[in-house]
């Protein structure tokens, strides 16, 4: 098995657990927690978004350049001067995140929040221990941003699965045995995401040769990345705005309650993300290697594979949430008054997200070629037009009026951004990436998903319905898959092979 290979099935091994620990005990948390104290992990999810821009685009340019350095790009003591010399600041940032978010938690929790039942003490606990948890989960994803570059994604994934195991689970015996409280909640997520700090470190230190000397900090090695560092964080500032505004402005428009309700909206529909992760977390690497070898060949046929891969599996999920959604969210909640509540939101904001993932490829290829201004310049556009859409919809329509800016922007992105990207990158391949990539794949999931809502037994129990539900979805799946030249291919080469 190649190593491209390997890690794509680690990570979604690895984060495939993850996510089902993610998901898997949300129910439970609400259970215990009610659906308000569930807001304030919305606005968690939310702010730790909006904080992950001060990690300045150190994340993606260090596993950028951990890909690199396995190409022959680095000598041994160049990379780990980097490391040294990102990770000072990398701490330094974490520990003024942690600072600030507790200096404003008393105002967030009174002025910004409308919380109902819940103290506004008890609120203001909870968000500045979001902030220590928010800041260690900064200095996470650098040290897993070195271990993807490093391509050491099925050590990962396996650490990863494991720490997910205990987080969730670890989570509701706090809830349970301990103190059914928010405040408990977030005291064990901080426990958690330092024993992870702890670890991933290790792994990536013992990942690297040893050095004769010790490693320091460097000016010059930071200087000789910040071009692309740059380009990554004006990335990461206008895609958090793209994709965030929503929230933070119904954070402070909507109750508690009513946020809590679109945050676990948002949590469904952000399932999709767990399956183009893994894809693009294994290809970057890839992409990159190929880019520094001057391999032109090898990387269109990547970028395809890649692309295609995501059609597939984001596709054929995204089109059970828009056709089955209040079911799958029912059956996963046991509350049907609840998936009704949500279900509108549950299909716009997965048809809006399903559009953003397909983007997620073309993204990569640019960051393997070290491009990143030009997501910089779309988004600029797009924020230009998104800040006024927003605004306009959300006190008219509330959460539904931003669910479709959300689907009407990242129809944009497929429309008119790739348009341009292609005109540098790939130049005759803008039609394969619509037609074969996206158009086929797409079109057959479409088609099968919708027959089986067309033809869907009444009646059923809870566990025929779970069956009939997990059969079409991996029809769907199969349906998609043979629609996908590349994947096809693949997938023959693999049935032949066993």
């Amino acid at each position: 098995m190649t190593k491209l290979r390997r890690n794509l099935v680690a990570n979604y091994l690895g984060q495939g657990w993850a996510a089902v620990m993610g998901l898997a005990f949300i129910p439970l948390y609400i259970r215990y927690l009610g659906i308000e104290a569930y807001g304030l992990i919305g606005l968690f999810a939310v702010l730790q978004a909006w904080l992950a821009l001060l990690d300045m685009g150190m994340t993606p340019t260090l596993s950028r350049e951990m890909s690199r350095f396995t190409a022959g790009a680095h000598t041994v003591q160049s990379i780990r001067d980097l490391l040294r010399s990102m990770e000072v600041v990398c701490l330094s940032v974490a520990t003024l995140i942690s600072l600030a978010v507790w200096l404003g938690s008393t105002w967030l929790a009174s002025d910004w929040l409308r919380p109902g039942d819940l103290p506004v003490i008890t609120v203001a606990h909870a968000i500045a221990l979001m902030g220590a948890v928010i800041a260690l989960r900064l200095v996470e994803a650098f040290y897993r941003g070195a271990i993807f570059g490093l391509q050491r994604q099925v050590l990962f994934n396996v650490i990863n699965a494991s720490l997910a195991t205990l987080r969730g689970l670890g989570a509701v015996v706090v809830l349970i045995l301990v103190s059914s409280t928010i405040e408990a909640f977030f005291l064990w997520q901080g426990v958690l995401s330092l024993l992870s700090v702890t670890i991933y470190s290790a792994v990536v230190y013992r990942a690297l040769p040893p050095l004769a000397r010790k490693a320091r900090f460097s000016r010059h090695a930071l200087g000789r990345v910040w071009r692309f560092a740059a380009g990554a964080i004006a990335t990461t500032f206008l895609a958090l705005l793209l994709t965030q505004v929503d929230k933070l402005l119904l954070s402070r428009l909507l109750d508690l309650r009513s946020f809590g309700y679109y945050a676990l909206a948002g949590v469904v529909a952000g399932a999709l993300y767990y399956f183009t992760g893994p894809i693009t977390q294994a290809y970057y690497p890839r992409l990159t290697e190929l880019v520094t070898r001057g391999d032109e060949l090898g990387m269109t046929v990547a970028y395809h594979r890649g692309a295609q891969m995501v059609s597939v599996l984001v596709g054929s999920a995204a089109m059970m949430l828009l056709l089955f959604g209040e079911q799958l969210v029912a059956l996963w909640t046991g509350d049907p008054s609840l998936a009704a509540k949500i279900s509108c939101l549950v299909t716009l904001l997965a048809l809006g997200t399903l559009l953003n993932t397909l983007m997620h490829m073309p993204y990569m290829l640019q960051l393997a070629n070290g491009w990143s201004s030009f997501a910089a310049k779309v988004n600029v556009v797009a924020v230009a037009v998104l800040a006024p859409g927003i605004l306009w919809a959300t006190p008219r329509y509330g959460a539904v009026g931003a669910a479709w800016v959300w689907v009407v922007l990242n129809g944009g992105y497929i429309v008119i951004a790739i348009h341009f990207m292609h005109r540098r990158l790939l130049p005759n391949e803008k039609w394969n990436w619509y037609g074969k990539d996206l158009g086929l794949p797409l079109a057959a999931a479409a088609l099968v998903a919708g027959l089986f809502r067309y033809f869907q037994p009444e009646m059923l129990s809870k566990l025929a319905e779970l069956l009939w539900l997990i059969s079409v979805g991996l029809i769907t799946t199969a349906a998609a898959t043979f629609a996908a030249p590349e994947i096809r291919k693949l997938a023959v080469q693999q049935l032949q092979k066993g």
